[in-house]
This record gives structure tokens, sequence and C-alpha cells, in this order.
């Protein structure tokens, strides 16, 4: 494994893996695009690696040849109030985690070396950021847009992997890559969860045990959804009743503070009618929720695949 901290060590070490890529297929195949069949697998993330991201590399690693990983804690993304500072890190645990999985290379940039001057430049993906984690935080997703921008930019990679936990992310980001027209393919991959439920997530650290414990509202909610949209009689039910079944449950906890919870089309993001039948709708659904326990900031979700809920019809 390669560990680089310069994007001119890292365009180099991801060169000369194609390029030992593309001797090797010649040994095999002399096509004029060997190179290209060298696959390029990236996964982007913020550090403190859980079983959440060892999934991404491990799906990476299924897909490609050589698999980048990226442990930046970006600050733009940040707002004024938020926890840049304490955002939990401990490099020594990531590298064995990424040792583990097999990742070629990694990419541990300082802030200075992503950002050397004042970044006037910034990618705005209108619509899809103004709704969940963007209408209560804002500018983050801007900061998500342009560093996942500059990173696709220094690896240049064919596939890149992100969790659908964040599924609004997956969302922005597949637009973008479709708008800007990157040649690069989104891979959204499941959300990883705890035995209990609980989706995995670097701010769990956060939370002490009772806020741990009555954070299984968010899932056990969302348990309940996908009960509703698998019953004949109860997929039904419209949108304002599962969004009161949603919140019903999780104000059962009384810890938990409810930022928002949303019922979207997917990946559109849209609003639906809150009387229209889950049945009905047609096209895929999303239930997203961000919940938060004292300081600690929750999202969780669950995709509601149009085919499976006809299915069930």
């Amino acid at each position: 494994m390669i560990i680089v901290r310069e994007v001119a060590e890292l365009r180099q070490a991801i060169a000369e893996r194609r390029q030992l890529g593309a001797n090797g297929a010649k040994a095999v195949n002399d096509s004029a695009s060997v190179q290209q069949q060298h696959k390029v697998g990236f996964v982007p993330t913020m550090g403190y690696l859980h079983e959440g991201h060892a999934s991404l590399m491990q799906k990476a690693r299924e897909m490609s040849d050589t698999v980048v990983l990226s442990i930046f804690v970006n600050p733009i993304q940040f707002g004024p109030n938020e926890d840049l500072d304490s955002y939990p890190r401990d490099e020594a645990r990531d590298l064995e985690v990424a040792r583990r999985e097999g990742v070629d290379i990694v990419f541990l940039p300082t802030v200075a070396e992503m950002y050397p001057q004042p970044t006037r430049t910034k990618i705005h993906v209108s619509a899809l950021t103004e709704r969940l984690c963007g209408a209560s935080r804002p500018g983050h997703f801007d900061g998500v847009t342009t560093v996942v921008a500059k990173l696709f930019n220094m690896v240049n990679p064919d596939l890149a992997f992100f969790g659908m936990k964040d599924a609004q992310q997956v969302a922005v980001l597949q637009q973008m890559v479709t708008d800007l027209n990157m040649n690069v393919t989104i891979i959204p991959c499941p959300i990883v969860r705890e035995a209990d439920g609980l989706a995995l997530s670097s701010r769990n650290v956060y939370l002490s045990a009772e806020q741990r414990e009555q954070a299984l509202v968010l899932s056990r909610s969302l348990r309940k959804v996908r009960e509703v949209s698998e019953d004949v009689v109860r997929n039904t039910f419209t949108i304002r009743q599962i969004h009161q079944m949603v919140e019903s449950t999780i104000t059962s906890s009384p810890l938990a503070d409810i930022d928002y919870i949303e019922i979207l089309t997917f990946p559109g993001l849209e609003p639906i009618l809150p009387e229209q039948r889950l049945s009905d709708v047609e096209e895929d659904i999303i239930v997203a929720l961000a919940v938060k326990f004292g300081n600690t900031r929750l999202i969780d979700n669950i995709r509601l695949q149009k085919v499976e809920v006809l299915s069930h019809v």
C-alpha cells in the first residue's frame, strides 16, 4: 500500500498503476485501449473509518484493478457552529483498516495541499441541495461537491463509491457528474448497520450510552416503513400516514430532537403529495431522517424502490 500526501505524488502513483496494468494487458491482448481496461476505483472519506467505509473499499476492490482511498476532513463543508475541530481523527487506525481491505493508494492531504489559496470557485447543485440536510446546513453541499470535484480531477477514477446513509449526497453527486459530463460512474452502496440496527457513523462515538440506546428509534421507525411497503393492505397508506407513523415512533424517545422527517422521490428529491398513496407513487421513494441526540446529529434513511412496492400490491 502506497501512502501519499501531495497531489503530484498521487497522480504519479496512479499513472504508474495504470501503466503497469496496460503493460500486463498487452502481454495478453494488444488492443489500443488496454490502458482504459485498468479500472481505478475511488473511495473518498473523512477518515475515522468504520465497517461502513470498509464495505465501500470491499466493493471497490471487487470492481476495480486499483483502489484509491482519500482521507481528508474537508473544512469548507462545515458550518461555523459545526464540529470541524472536534471531528474524530485516527490516522494510524485508518491506515490499518485500509491495509486490511487491500487498498492500493491512500491519499492523506493537508488542508494547505487541498486549498493552497482561498477557494473562489465552488460547484453548486441547485434544487437537490435545498432540502433535507441542505436546508439546515447552508453551504454544506457546495463544500461537498467542490471537494469531490477536486478529488475526481486529482484521481481521475473510473468508479467512485459512496454509502447510501447519506442518500442526499449520493443524489447530489450523481447530478453533478451528469450535468458536468464527468467521466466517472457513481456506485451507491448499501447502509451498514450495527447488529442492533444503528447505522454506522463516525459521529456515533459522541453518543452517551443512554443516547445510543434511544437512537435505535431511527432504524426502528424505518423498519416499520419497510413493513408497511411489503403489506398488501398497508402499502395503501398515504404519505401523510407514513410520516405520522415515523414521527410517532421517533418521538417515543424522550431524547430525540427531530430536525426533519422527509418522504421524497429518489434521486430527484421531489416532494410527494401528502394524500398520495404509497402504492401509487410512480418513482422510487426515500424516507429520510435527521435527529439530534444531545449535540449529536444522526441521519438515516430507507429507499423504497418502485418495483418492491408493486411486487406486494
